[in-house]
């Protein structure tokens, strides 16, 4: 892992998500893409592709700055921006943009991930 290393995906969500969503939260099903699915993109990336398999939540601020559209693909990256070997700590960037560049959210997650100075 080293500063600079990227990691994304991209995903869109529908109706029938929103439906799930709704049924899972108790909530009425918003018109657009609910701020926790979006976060959710950052948690798979988080620990699945980087830092990857062992990675724990430390803190995570995340800005939300438009609706994010239905039916559109949404990318959502980070960012290593920090690594502190000696605790195996990572600081990373985390965005998520529509086609059109808008970006939709943004901020920074704190992890605890393994085999950081490797």
């Amino acid at each position: 892992m080293q500063i600079g290393q990227t990691a994304r995906i991209t995903r869109s969500f529908g109706a029938a998500d929103l439906a799930d969503f709704a049924a899972l939260s108790g909530v009425d099903a918003p018109t657009h893409v609910p701020e926790p699915l979006i976060a959710a993109l950052f948690s798979y990336l988080l620990g699945v592709e980087l830092p990857g398999s062992g990675t724990n939540y430390l803190k995570q601020d995340l800005n939300f700055k438009a609706p994010a559209p239905l039916d559109v693909f949404l990318t959502a990256t980070v960012e290593v921006t920090r690594i502190r070997a000696d605790k195996d700590l990572v600081d990373l960037w985390a965005t998520c943009v529509a086609p059109d560049g808008t970006v939709l959210c943004d901020g920074r997650a704190l992890v605890k991930a393994k085999d950081v100075g490797a």
